[in-house]
């Protein structure tokens, strides 16, 4: 594995004298917990056999590696703690998981609550529907509006949906989801005639759909979202170590192998092609 040297790392980490919050309280329980999406294929999902999947987990796995060679403690535990949109970042606020690694848009509403870390993965908002529908976003909202267009309930997504469709004028009911799956179901029984979710969940429950064939994700996009992990808000020293242990990331390919491993035939955009031109370097 490629990362920073472990000596380079804790002299990031013990800048300033005293080790950060989150570094103390890994230490003393001698142990590290990373939180991750169990319900947002394919960045970061729960398998059928109970496990963490998906681009973000592993590259969690790839930090926690980095994070233990910092501290010399090869005998660090590290737990994948399962986690919902309801909770996430509650659970990173109270310290019951140290880094959360699932599909989380950095916003500066979030930010009041948790700091993010340099992005990883850049998505946004697309629409999920039949596919003789149109492929503008206005247009995919507009067309059938007698049905009901879905939403994840809770999400940056669903408040994104509501101002787009005010300032446009769309007349159309909005049906809030608790899950994924459920608005999937919804979608093939035709009880909604669109889902609106990030484009990188849609293509996942697309690709699993036995209505495969009769269903489209638009290439169009309402949002551009930059995502990151989630750490305590105001730990500067842990969010440097983590930084830099993902810029190294960056500049051996390794994020980039990754996605190709976890999305394969995966086209990254020009937002994602961007990302990884411009992530911090590394001295």
């Amino acid at each position: 594995m490629r990362l920073f040297s472990a000596a380079l790392l804790v002299g990031l980490a013990t800048t300033g004298g005293a080790m950060a919050q989150t570094i103390d309280r890994i230490l003393e329980r001698n142990e590290l917990r990373l939180g991750y999406r169990v319900d947002a294929p394919p960045l970061s999902f729960q398998t059928t056999d109970g496990q963490p999947g998906g681009f973000t987990p592993q590259v969690c796995v790839q930090v926690a590696h980095g994070i233990v060679q910092a501290l010399g403690a090869e005998s660090l535990n590290v737990q994948m703690v399962p986690v919902d949109a309801t909770d996430r970042f509650n659970k990173v606020a109270s310290g019951e998981i140290d880094l959360l690694c699932g599909a989380a848009s950095i916003t500066l509403e979030r930010r009041k609550v948790v700091d993010f870390s340099i992005p990883v993965y850049v998505d946004g908002a697309a629409v999920l529907m039949p596919s003789d529908k149109p492929t503008s976003f206005g247009d995919d909202l507009r067309a059938n509006t007698e049905m009901p267009v879905g939403v994840r309930q809770g999400t940056t997504t669903e408040a994104q949906l509501q101002v787009f469709m005010e300032a446009n004028k769309i007349d159309r009911e909005i049906a809030p989801f608790a899950d994924h799956q459920s608005a999937i179901v919804a979608m093939e029984e035709g009880e909604i005639g669109a889902y609106v979710a990030d484009q990188s969940i849609l293509v996942g429950l697309w690709l699993s759909s036995p209505q495969k064939n009769a269903l489209m994700v638009s290439p169009n996009l309402l949002t551009m979202e930059k995502q990151g992990l989630a750490m305590a808000r105001g730990d500067a020293d842990f969010r440097l170590m983590v930084d830099g242990i993902l810029s190294n990331m960056y500049r051996n390919g390794v994020l980039v192998e990754l996605l190709e491993q976890s999305i394969p035939g995966l086209e990254p955009g020009q937002a994602l092609k961007a990302m990884m031109l411009i992530a911090p370097e590394v001295e």
